[in-house]
């Protein structure tokens, strides 16, 4: 037998689109902080396709190398054969998870993420702890503490906890929101699980600027989250009811709109996902035709709302499952640059991943960290006064880094500047965009 079970293993026609030519090997990560083949996207798709033999064995060494994998798709850009590495990770994935026992302490961390993070209201229920634990200094001792510093994945939850307010346990987004002007069509938009327990202002921000872009927005508060967080993880029995209840929820729109980068790669892989299911496999490949990030909506269309000027030096941080999964680069750059006074700057090494990448960072915490100091260290030198970030889970990544050397700046999505243009611009430069980053 071999190691791989016959429940959508990778797919071998796949594995030998990959010629073994090594232009992955620069723009991913893992093999960028370690120089070890096997952790590089060519080295994992020979282990994939051993996988694939007769008598093979899904080693706990194996394992280890997928498990290193942070799924960025950097590779996929820079894949001059057109190898689909991220159909190959997402079905080797879950192959692991079906097959491979996890240790005692690997399950337990698995549960406490996947009973957490996929539930809006969980999340929500954190907030009082997490804005606790930021007035009372504790977060700035934890960093402090070289016990906390022995253990990775403490320090990690110590330096994450998101910038909230009391307030945002109770905000909620209205169910429709009419167009301004002329309509131009309806959406359906996606309020996410983290998204909206967390970032509520991002959420607020891209529903304005759609319906002052004429889009009549309906946002529906189920699902409650669209199986992101799973799917990317291996998780297939958890991703999948959430995956049929985002369909339900929003075939019946013109677009599903998205402004999480995660949450857009995921949607838009629905078809691959339900491929072998007769009942919804039309239904997602549909769902996933329909799908649009909300930058590529918008930078689709003329703009119709007028810009106000926002003085602002903004540094652009490429998401990986916007940038790399979704190959939307151009659109997000294009509206910030349609900003008056917006200057915007690029950092080096706009390719490598932050290290955030869904759950990698409270399961490879050291590797992560390594990841976001040279992210940091690369945005800061472009002497920006703020970043631009559209990921939930890239901002706060970057943003304790930049914490962890000394250097915090404002972390914003580039839908709250365009609300913040089209509003009215500024006046309040970077004083407010600092108020905004300690919310």
């Amino acid at each position: 037998m071999p190691a791989f079970d016959a429940h959508k293993p990778p797919e071998i026609d796949l594995i030998e689109d990959c010629v073994h030519c090594g232009f992955c090997l620069p723009t991913c990560p893992t093999y960028v902080l370690w120089n070890e083949e096997m952790d590089s996207p060519r080295g994992r798709i020979v282990l994939m396709s051993e996988g694939l033999q007769e008598d093979s064995v899904l080693s706990d060494t194996m394992v280890g190398h997928f498990d290193n994998c942070l799924g960025c798709m950097a590779c996929v850009t820079a894949c001059p054969s057109g190898v689909r590495y991220d159909l190959l990770i997402e079905d080797t994935r879950q192959q692991v998870e079906r097959q491979h026992p996890r240790t005692p302490r690997e399950r337990l961390l698995r549960r406490a993420l996947f009973s957490t993070f996929p539930y809006p209201g969980r999340l929500r229920a954190t907030i009082p702890l997490i804005v606790a634990f930021r007035r009372s200094g504790l977060a700035r001792r934890a960093q402090q503490s070289r016990i906390v510093d022995r253990v990775p994945l403490l320090r990690t939850l110590a330096e994450l906890a998101p910038p909230v307010r009391l307030r945002d346990m109770l905000r909620r987004l209205p169910a429709v929101t009419k167009a301004a002007g002329e309509k131009r069509g309806t959406v359906g938009f996606l309020q996410g699980c983290v998204q909206r327990a967390y970032f509520g202002d991002v959420n607020a921000a891209t529903v304005a600027v759609l319906a002052a872009e004429g889009f009549e927005v309906h946002a529906p508060r189920a699902p409650r989250c669209c199986g992101a967080l799973g799917l990317h993880a291996g998780q297939e029995e958890d991703s999948l009811p959430l995956a049929k209840a985002t369909i339900e929820a929003f075939e019946g729109y013109d677009h599903v709109v998205v402004n999480a980068a995660g949450c857009g790669s995921a949607i838009k892989d629905y078809g691959h996902l339900l491929r072998d299911d007769p009942e919804w496999s039309e239904r997602a490949a549909a769902l996933a035709a329909r799908a649009r990030d909300v930058h590529e909506l918008l930078a689709s269309v003329a703009p119709r709302a007028k810009r106000h000027p926002v003085e602002l030096t903004v540094a652009y941080h490429d998401a990986c499952h916007l940038a790399h999964a979704q190959d939307i680069r151009a659109q997000p750059r294009q509206l910030l640059r349609a900003i008056p006074g917006l200057e915007l700057v690029e950092p080096a090494e706009w390719e490598l991943c932050c290290g955030s990448a869904g759950i990698y960072n409270l399961t490879r915490p050291e590797a992560a960290r390594q990841l976001g100091e040279r992210k940091a260290d690369n945005l800061l030198a472009t002497g920006a006064a703020a970043i631009a970030a559209a990921n939930p889970g890239c901002t706060l990544q970057i943003a304790a880094h930049l914490e962890r050397k000394g250097r915090p700046l404002p972390l914003v999505h580039p839908m709250q500047l365009l609300a913040q243009s089209i509003a009215g611009g500024t006046g309040c430069g970077r004083r407010r965009w600092r108020r905004l980053r300690r919310r």
